[in-house]
């Protein structure tokens, strides 16, 4: 039997390796001449340079950076292609998950270390970069990335503004004379799972400003600047940046890496799936388990599991979806290549103890999962001996 594990991560718990790692163990319980092949996936958020990285036999890479409040950190990034291709993820230098609880202030996190990242790849002559953005803690539009490479922002007195949300709405000028003209020869590629605009009740800071820290106040503060950088930009380049689907991605970067570094925004899964040639690694496989934290209704819009189900669909190749929790309408992924879910939690408990206790859980629901594969496979040959 060939079975693929092709999960995204469990955020917050289980990395997609750590996933793939657990469910093999309990796949070598029950099928122990199984063929398992390893494909961590993710849709741009946490996880993306692993992904890739493991699929297309890259290496790592580590830099120093300045984390969302400006504070010095270690990131790592990926390198594919023999060398010519840089995948990054904003998350590592500009990620929610750098902060605790605490510490969560749109008015302040900046997207600098972003930009140091780019910064260091075109440092190493690398052209060609490939960027994840989700799992941003920032409102600032992307310009502290835009600043990282080149771009001033002046306020009325001529003078630099400073970092964050906060400073939007200071910008009187926008100055790309000094933009890092390396950036001309640079194919971006943005992978981006999600199509809001920049401003507006759909825009980065009302969908997402909540997550990131904002209370009601702060949001009204950080609209009320990124309408006003929205219209700087678009004086800027003459064309309204801010009504592109995904500008508002990572709290405004996106409209940041349309505007100053030319970037094309592409789909989250089906961009990654795309780059790892996903659909050659399905070739003579049997089985197909993916997964994520939590499946529902929203997971048909670009979430993993979906998008590895569309294609093993195609192929005719039966796909598990081993998740965290299911939510309203999880259902509706079978009519996208989901043929079941096993849900990890198997009592009434609390989320840390489902945290705290994840890869317990994961193996004694894969475990049930495999146990029920081995029953349809006993009751078949049954038939076939009748």
């Amino acid at each position: 039997m060939n079975i693929l594990i092709a999960p995204d991560s469990f955020k917050g718990s289980l990395s997609s390796m750590e996933i793939i790692n657990t469910v093999k163990k309990a796949i070598h319980a029950h099928f122990k001449d199984a063929r398992v092949i390893d494909v961590p996936i993710a849709d741009g958020g946490e996880g993306t340079v692993e992904a890739i990285v493991t699929a297309c036999r890259g290496s790592y890479k580590k830099t120093s950076v300045l984390d969302p409040l400006l504070r010095e950190i270690t990131a790592t990034y990926g390198v594919i292609d023999n060398g010519k291709t840089a995948i990054i993820e904003m998350a590592e230098a500009s990620g929610l998950m750098l902060l605790k609880q605490e510490e969560r202030d749109p008015l302040k996190t900046s997207t600098y270390g972003t930009g140091q990242l780019i910064k260091r790849v075109l440092d190493e002559g690398i052209r060609n970069i490939i960027i994840g953005i989700g799992g941003s803690s920032t409102n600032d539009g992307g310009i502290g990335a835009a600043m990282a490479l080149g771009v001033n922002f002046l306020d009325a007195d001529g003078n630099e503004i400073g970092h964050g949300g906060k400073e939007l709405l200071k910008i009187e000028t926008i100055d790309i004379s000094n933009l890092d003209p390396r950036l001309k020869d640079c194919n971006i590629k943005v992978i981006c799972d999600v199509t809001n605009p920049l401003t507006g009740k759909e825009g980065a800071t009302f969908i997402y400003g909540g997550q990131k820290g904002a209370n009601k106040e702060i949001l009204h503060i950080l609209e009320e600047g990124m309408v006003h950088y929205r219209h700087k930009l678009e004086k800027l380049m003459g064309e309204d940046v801010g009504s592109i689907e995904g500008a508002g991605a990572a709290g405004g970067l996106g409209a940041a890496l349309l505007a100053f570094f030319k970037a094309r925004l592409l789909p989250g899964i089906e961009t990654v799936l795309d780059i790892i040639d996903f659909e050659s690694l399905l070739q003579d496989v049997d089985l197909v388990i993916t997964g994520e934290g939590n499946i529902d209704g929203q997971s048909i819009y670009g979430k993993v599991p979906v998008g590895v189900g569309k294609l093993c669909k195609e192929k005719n190749i039966p796909v598990l979806a081993i998740v965290g929790g299911m939510g309203v309408g999880a259902q509706d992924v079978y009519n996208y290549g989901i043929d079941s879910i096993m849900v990890t939690v198997n009592k009434s408990m609390a989320l840390d103890e489902a945290m705290n206790t994840a890869e317990k859980l994961l193996y004694d629901s894969a475990d049930r999962a495999l146990r029920m594969i081995k029953m349809g496979m006993r009751i078949q040959a049954s038939k076939r001996a009748l």
